[in-house]
């Protein structure tokens, strides 16, 4: 089938805007157009528009913007050609006709909507009936209410062989064995595929039933029965109650994934009606695709027992290779034991809500997990832990989105094994004759004074003027981030001469105007006779970091800068407390202050190491990108 825009154009203009939009949200006249509350954000002041004449809504608050069928596709949650089926059929227009094998494929298609749907109606009658009383008990002890089990369309399978067949005599075996609701053994009469079971329809986008899935009332195996696929049914790519949970779900600004049936009825009672569930299987990536079409950021609530645990993983392993800019998952820890239904039921939705708001992003769940999965105690078992965080990030197709995991999962593990110092107690020298001196595990009792002193001149003396510098031009370059460092740079003494005098007109600067920028601030220097050493530092024969150069990511060249900034405060503190433990081991050797020494020493290569990676990954990404272009 081909719509030609002249098509889709007329389409618009028999439809009247307002009286479809109408149907679901609540328009105020508004001069020649109608208003109301957004139904695409939460908010008080009206500030969503519908126009008639020129055929299009907008929200001056979120942006949402369309015409009909874009209101179908993006509000209802429809496909786009079911809606644009949907306005044909109000306007009264024929579609152009489809090929003869679409044609037929279509024909086929409405009997077995039309199958399922009766078959619906008839597993809803016997709930009602005698036959369903202990169905009715069932869901009455889980806490569902009379409304909320009509509203889901849920129903009952009576235990036998050929009463929903003989029900549907009128289809024919052919089209009920299709639609999954007869299993056909070969040589045998085709029977009833559901029996004694809670029935549960499940729906496509536009509300029709597809499928079933039968709960068994009392023991039995297996606890869930699902439609086997069909053409109507693809449990890969359907979500159970997406037909409700997207209009909700547009509303709220946010979509639930949970396991299973119940959670999704149980949470829609309390009044979360946005959640939708696999069906049997861990997230596919059309589901996905699916989710991601509704919100940015869906957030998985599986259980809280290990299975779940698991489900989620792997929804995150594969969701990695589909992120984009902005689109992402996020996880909600249930108690251990617990899924949403049993959480509601017992707490009531307040204690759900707490915890959605309490989100744990993507990076976060993959980093919890992979750490907890081995131990770290080796280098061996570090630099594996190293290598499946670069796997993980390395399996992300965007580019932009890789090198952020890349980067963000470097910086965690730094952090991780980042060797802690502990403050430095300098031994007494031993009194004359041997006696006095520091009983073990006795602090020095002579005064700070000297060692304040000795810290603060190595602190002025033994700053790394390359690095130094690169600090300064990375300042100059983003000079809105020494207010986040005011309280550091403050007491910092970078040097003596230009490069000194340059730091202080920096700080005083930003100080002055914190909505500096720096074309603004490179300005204000050369007219106060820094131009040239402001020039020579951001020369591309300096240091090279990220954020010494101009068009570097914004947020990488933040978080370099402070990497920066701390390695920069930290080696003269280190250089000093070394200078003192050298010192204390030439006045009297000890295992102690040699271990205290040695401790010092591989603190500085750490030191020196963070700053290699540091120069490094600016070159890997330069080159990486270099390669890209």
């Amino acid at each position: 089938m081909s719509l030609s825009p002249a098509f889709l154009d007329e389409l618009r203009s028999r439809t009247l805007l307002s009286a479809l939009i109408g149907r679901t949200t609540k328009l105020q006249k508004a001069g020649r157009e109608y208003r109301a509350c957004c139904p695409f954000h939460n908010e008080k002041t009206p500030s969503f528009y519908v126009n008639d004449d020129k055929g299009f809504y907008h929200c001056f608050g979120c942006s949402a913007h369309g015409d009909a069928i874009r209101w179908l596709t993006d509000q209802r949650g429809l496909p786009f050609m079911d809606a644009v089926k949907e306005l044909a059929q109000a306007a009264g227009m024929e579609l152009p006709a489809m090929d003869a094998r679409a044609a037929e494929r279509a024909e086929a298609a409405k009997g077995l909507h039309e199958a399922c749907d009766d078959a619906a109606a008839w597993f809803t009658e016997q709930l009602h009936g005698l036959a369903g009383a202990e169905a009715r008990a069932v869901l009455e002890k889980r806490g569902i209410r009379p409304e909320t089990a009509r509203d889901f369309g849920l129903g009952f399978a009576p235990d036998s062989r050929g009463k929903l067949k003989a029900a549907l005599k009128d289809y024919g075996d052919p089209i009920l064995v299709e639609a999954g609701l007869l299993i056909s053994v070969e040589g045998k009469d085709p029977y009833d595929r559901f029996r004694g079971r809670l029935m549960i329809p499940i729906r496509d986008q536009r509300g029709r039933a597809i499928a079933f899935g039968g709960r068994i009332i009392g023991d039995g195996e297996p606890k869930y029965l699902n439609s086997p696929e069909t053409p109507l049914f693809d449990k890969g790519r359907t979500l159970y109650n997406l037909d409700k949970a997207a209009p909700a779900a547009r509303k709220a600004g946010r979509v639930l994934v949970v396991e299973g049936y119940m959670d999704v009825i149980a949470l829609a009672q309390a009044g979360f009606g946005e959640a939708v569930a696999p069906l049997g299987t861990a997230l596919t990536e059309p589901q996905l695709e699916r989710l991601w079409r509704i919100s940015d950021v869906p957030i998985l609530c599986f259980d809280g027992d290990s299975a779940g645990q698991k489900a989620a993983i792997r929804a995150a392993h594969r969701a990695l290779p589909m992120l984009t800019p902005g689109r992402s998952l996020a996880f909600v820890t249930l108690p251990q034991g617990q899924d949403p239904d049993d959480l509601v039921r017992a707490k009531g939705p307040a204690a759900f809500e707490a915890l959605l708001r309490q989100t744990q992003p993507l990076v976060d769940r993959l980093w919890a997990h992979e750490v907890a999965a081995e131990p770290t105690a080796t280098p061996e078992q570090k630099a594996g832990l190293k290598a499946r965080f670069t796997e993980l990030a390395n399996s992300i197709a965007d580019n932009d989105v890789k090198h952020e995991y890349l980067a963000d999962f470097r910086r965690r593990f730094d952090e991780m094994f980042r060797p802690q110092r502990t403050p430095f107690v300098p031994f007494a020298p031993r009194a004359p004759g041997g006696g006095g001196g520091r009983r073990p595990g006795q602090p020095w009792k002579a005064p700070i004074a000297p060692v304040h002193q000795a810290t603060k001149a190595a602190q002025a003396n033994g700053v790394d003027r390359i690095l130094a510098k690169a600090v300064v031009a990375g300042l100059i370059r983003h000079p809105a981030e020494i207010a986040r460092h005011m309280e550091v740079l403050g007491s910092l003494k970078l040097a003596d001469g230009a490069l000194g005098r340059l730091f202080e007109a920096v700080v005083d600067l930003a100080v002055e105007d914190q909505a500096l920028d720096s074309d603004r601030l490179l300005t204000i220097l050369a007219s106060s006779g820094f131009d040239q050493i402001a020039s020579e530092l951001l020369r591309a024969d300096q240091l090279q970091c990220s954020f010494t150069e101009k068009h570097a990511d914004p947020i990488r060249a933040r978080a370099d800068l402070d990497e920066a900034i701390a390695i920069l405060v930290a080696r003269p503190e280190i250089d000093a407390a070394l200078s003192e433990a050298t010192a204390a081991m030439q006045s009297r050797y000890s295992d102690e202050a040699f271990e205290r020494q040695v401790s010092l020493v591989k603190e500085r290569h750490a030191l020196d190491t963070r700053l290699a990676n540091l120069v490094q990954a600016n070159e890997d990404a330069r080159a990486f990108k270099s390669e890209g272009s």
